[in-house]
């Protein structure tokens, strides 16, 4: 148990660099195991929990998968020739399903838990399976894990994919990559870390086009080798600096960003009131004032993302007026705005809607980390509130950052950690 204790009242003030996308990287880490010849070498990947997880179950399913310096991996997956996921490590973050995608390719056979993650709604799982099916495997759930198996190699064919789901696009494109004959996705998920998919598929000799839009052919390969690719940033954790910069009254530069990536949320920023200027690879946020109520419906992208929803309504729990905020992606989203509340937040949840009655004041209080993102909308009402915060459970919130405190701390917030949960407040 890890313990995040949050001294508010501090404007952030400062430069901060995002590492490497999450998303992406689950996802291209994975599709490095589809490779039967050669090294795949991976710049910008972040040290996140669910990377570490992930690295250590390729390497129980036969590849080499070593850190050569901070952000580089390097995978070796021509010995990949085990079929069955390692469970208990599986069973803990929602990247592991991509591994269905990946075995079905390569081996024909695969084994893989229930996948966990974070307790934020229904992700169906039933997408990817039927996916799998319509490519020809049989695939069923028993005791707690999914198992998979195709006769020969999976045939390729035009699927539809449910509310243009980000992991079923991911794990039917890993799939469809050796498969015989073209996949034809269409209502495909269009997020950025998919083209950034895409595009490594397509350095290891794969055919897939159309990436980034609601219609990816992929035409399957025989073999596929090890390639070179960088992760894009993550724009998640840049929109989460954005508007820690916003709750706090502060100025804040954040680096080493794709501002395209980032549209709809700038936007939704300037609407409550910041001032942002941004260039080829950063991102400038000023707010000097209390911020204004805004509304946000949460969107497949380029929509609004709902890894970004709790975030926003932190920042929106401060505004002058009444925010509306709705959930469309996932259900049972706002679980986060019970802890919310205890910092003096007045919110309101009707069904998949939040109505945000804005106070000029939170104070500080215990509060407790459910999910990445909602946890990170605790730490920045905490930056924003008087006196201290404290935030049990925050390794739940490194499964998505690495070391936010650090980084907040360089731009002058007052955090410090604990590795053992204590029962006082400061």
């Amino acid at each position: 148990m890890a313990q995040l204790a949050i001294e508010g009242g501090h404007p952030l003030r400062g430069e901060v660099a995002v590492a490497g996308s999450k998303n992406s990287a689950l996802a291209i880490l994975v599709a490095a195991g589809l490779a039967q010849e050669g090294v795949s070498v991976l710049d910008n990947v972040p040290r996140y929990t669910d990377i570490q997880d992930l690295c250590q179950i390729l390497r129980e399913l036969g590849a080499v998968v070593e850190w050569q310096h901070h952000s580089r991996l390097v995978v070796e997956a021509e010995h990949l020739d085990r079929w069955r996921a390692p469970y208990a490590l599986a069973r803990k973050l929602r990247g592991s399903t991509y591994l269905l995608g990946l075995l079905l390719a390569r081996l024909g056979k695969a084994e893989v838990a229930f996948p966990g993650g974070c307790p934020i709604g229904s992700r169906p799982i039933d997408f990817h399976v039927r996916g799998f099916q319509d490519l020809g495997a049989r695939v069923g759930l028993e005791h707690g894990s999914i198992f998979g198996e195709v006769s020969g190699r999976l045939k390729g064919r035009r699927l539809y994919v449910e509310r243009a789901s980000f992991g079923t696009t991911v794990n039917l494109m890993i799939a469809a990559t050796l498969a015989e004959g073209t996949t034809v996705l269409e209502n495909a998920a269009m997020e950025p870390e998919v083209v950034d998919l895409a595009n490594f598929l397509n350095a290891m000799g794969a055919r897939v086009r159309g990436a980034g839009t609601g219609l990816v052919r992929i035409e399957g390969v025989d073999r596929l080798h090890g390639a070179h690719h960088e992760i894009i940033p993550d724009r998640l954790e840049a929109g989460t600096y954005l508007m820690a910069g916003a709750i706090t009254r502060g100025e804040v530069v954040v680096r080493q960003v794709i501002p395209e990536h980032l549209r709809t949320v700038l936007l939704k920023l300037e609407q409550a009131g910041a001032t942002v200027v941004e260039d080829q690879d950063w991102v400038r946020l000023t707010m000097d004032r209390r911020p204004q109520a805004v509304d946000v419906q949460t969107l497949p992208y380029p929509g609004f993302p709902t890894d970004l929803q709790p975030q926003m309504v932190a920042l929106l729990s401060l505004a002058e007026g009444v925010s509306v905020v709705q959930e469309t992606v996932f259900e049972n989203r706002f679980g986060y705005t019970h802890d919310l509340a205890r910092l003096g937040a007045h919110i309101q949840i009707d069904r998949e809607t939040a109505i945000v009655r804005g106070t000029d004041r939170l104070t500080g209080a215990p509060v407790e980390a459910g999910d990445i993102r909602g946890g990170a909308a605790l730490v920045l009402a905490g930056l924003a509130a008087e006196g201290w915060t404290v935030v049990d459970r925050a390794e739940v919130i490194d499964r998505g950052y690495h070391a936010l405190e650090r980084k907040l701390n360089a731009l002058g917030a007052v955090i410090t950690r604990r590795e053992e949960a204590a029962h006082a407040l400061l």
